[in-house]
């Protein structure tokens, strides 16, 4: 069954696309460019049910998309850079791209994409993730819930059915909100674990060593992502500190380099406000990025740590759809007329 949201996105990409909307918009609204936020790049079919299908891309279409990125002679550049550029309020358009989580596939198959088009990228790093101290809730959930005929929460006994491929999906979102909204973030691993959440077989993200190598690596930089992939929102201000400076302390230990960017898990208003702004910039970052949609303006100059990206979404792996996305008119639409997006 195809998710209707996604649908219905789906229709309205291709309606500003087939109208010439958005090519339209592009001049008077797509500002300095965008941060392009992605996650896993791998052709491995990874998410039985499609509830977190949308956090994967394709070498494939990644390779498509940097092709007409190239082609359309804007500049991929550093996060390094993005402060300088929104303050100039620089014309020429530019594109960062980011990848959030440090998945072990964004090394093994998107580097070698990155590296064909001399693409600039940044990975934001999790070192719990790394560690395996925190398990990512979200693709254990959904790995959980195929394998199941029925799932219990642990507290209440609420029983939920998994028997057809839609009551999967259904009880996988379920356990999603609950744990990701009514569980304390302190206690959201060992719900996991009281639900039957392992880390499985296989290898998700990279280990250090394989994350100093890409410190080294001419085209990647390292920022920080937490500790343990935290929605700072839900905590208290000392341990959103602990959270953002201990990500970055930590990967300074084990690389060398101390890194200068983060990016809030989750993202968006539920994960990141006003309040998580200024302790990003308290806690030392030079900026910090949302999941929410929008394109890079000069205003930005003022918000370096509220910065908006374009999600490289794998329910819609065209090129089209990525452009429109970034042509600012979505940035209107989703904004209500309000250009400008930050917390």
């Amino acid at each position: 069954m195809v998710d209707g949201k996604n649908a219905a996105i789906g229709l309205m990409l291709g309606a500003l696309r087939l109208s010439g909307a958005a090519a339209l918009a592009r001049p008077f609204l797509s500002g300095c460019g965008a941060i392009l936020m992605l996650h896993r790049v791998t052709r491995e079919s990874w998410s039985p049910l499609g509830v977190n299908s949308g956090l994967t891309i394709t070498p494939d279409f990644l390779d498509r998309l940097l092709a007409d990125i190239r082609r359309r002679g804007q500049a991929i550049v550093a996060m390094d850079e993005i402060p300088a550029i929104v303050r100039a309020g620089r014309g020429h358009q530019v594109v960062a791209i980011t990848a959030d989580d440090a998945y072990l596939d964004n090394l093994t198959e998107a580097l070698p994409v990155f590296e064909a088009h001399q693409a600039l990228f940044t990975v934001y790093v999790a070192p719990a993730l790394v560690s395996g101290e925190t398990l990512p809730w979200w693709e254990v959930i959904e790995e959980l819930v195929t394998a199941r005929d029925e799932v219990r929460l642990p507290e209440t006994g609420e029983a939920l059915s998994c028997g057809g491929m839609d009551e999967k999906r259904r009880a996988a979102r379920r356990l999603m909100a609950w744990l990701s909204q009514e569980v304390a973030e302190k206690d959201q691993q060992a719900a996991l674990c009281a639900l039957g959440g392992i880390a499985g077989p296989r290898r998700r993200f990279m280990d250090w060593d394989e994350l100093r190598a890409l410190t080294a690596h001419p085209l990647a930089t390292l920022g920080a992502h937490t500790v343990h992939h935290a929605n700072v929102k839900r905590l208290d201000a000392d341990d959103v500190l602990r959270e953002m400076r201990g990500s970055a302390a930590i990967i300074e230990a084990e690389t060398g380099v101390r890194p200068r960017h983060f990016a809030y898990p989750y993202g968006g208003p539920a994960a990141a406000g006003a309040r998580e702004a200024a302790l990003a910039a308290e806690a030392g970052f030079e900026t910090a990025v949302t999941t929410r949609h929008g394109v890079l303006l000069p205003g930005h100059a003022g918000h370096p740590h509220a910065l908006p990206r374009i999600s490289v979404n794998g329910n819609f792996q065209t090129v089209a759809a990525t452009r429109t996305l970034m042509s600012g008119l979505t940035t209107l639409l989703a904004g209500r007329g309000r250009r400008l997006v930050t917390v």
